[in-house]
Parts: C-alpha cells; structure tokens; sequence
C-alpha cells in the first residue's frame, strides 16, 4: 500500500492544470509558481521539473520547505506540505527527464517529500 491516500492517488489523476507550488526566501518573502510538469514518484514525493525556476530554486536550496496546491477537475483543493531536495543527477532526475514536457529545459527535478496533506481546512495525512 502507498503512504499516500487512495483518495489523493484519485485526485491527482483527475486534477486540473496547473498547480501552484509555493516556497519561502531566507528573509521570509513567500514565492508562488504555477507549475505544470509535475509527477508523483516513489510512495512519497511530488516532483516538480525546474524548468524556469529562480526564485523558486534559490528557496529550495536555502532550505524551504513548500506547499504544492491543486484542484481535482470536481473543484476540490488539495495542498500538500513537505520539505524539498533538489537533483540535478540520479534517479528522481532521471525519471523527470523520461515525464518533462518536451521542449522544456529540465534543469533539475525538486522532490517535494510528503508530510502533511489538506484538503481545505481538513487534514487527510
């Protein structure tokens, strides 16, 4: 069985483009990015391709940590909550290479480790 619900799994397959990916700067400023090559991998992380990230890559390598928000095609939110790695080689970069919209650059891959899931004020995970 997967860490994350059945119901997210449902969700995320019937999600509406594009999320939002939110981070935080070292001096407290909040970023938000619509983001839209966005897969799931393993049992437990988002990943996001960095393909026009800067704010949002110098957050992450500061150390913040993020909130992904997305909509089914119901309307219903889902935010998931989670600290960042970011890879520029291995196999979550690998994998986002093999799912990133053609075209795009594909820097590098930010996995968003999960470890809270809301969906509005209710807390799922």
């Amino acid at each position: 069985m997967t860490l994350l619900p059945e119901k997210i799994l449902e969700a995320w397959d019937n999600r509406e483009d594009p999320s939002t990916l939110a981070t935080v700067g070292t001096d407290a400023t909040p970023n938000a990015a619509y983001v839209t090559c966005v897969s799931i991998f393993g049992e437990d992380r988002f990943v996001i391709a960095d393909n026009f990230f800067h704010k949002t890559q110098q957050n992450i390598l500061a150390g913040s940590k993020g909130a992904l928000l997305f909509r089914s095609k119901d309307g219903t939110p889902y935010q998931i909550k989670g600290t960042f790695t970011y890879h520029t080689e291995g196999a979550i970069f690998d994998d986002m290479k093999c799912w990133n919209l053609p075209g795009k650059p594909g820097h590098a891959a930010a996995a968003l480790q999960v470890e809270e899931i809301y969906s509005g004020a209710e807390r799922l995970y």
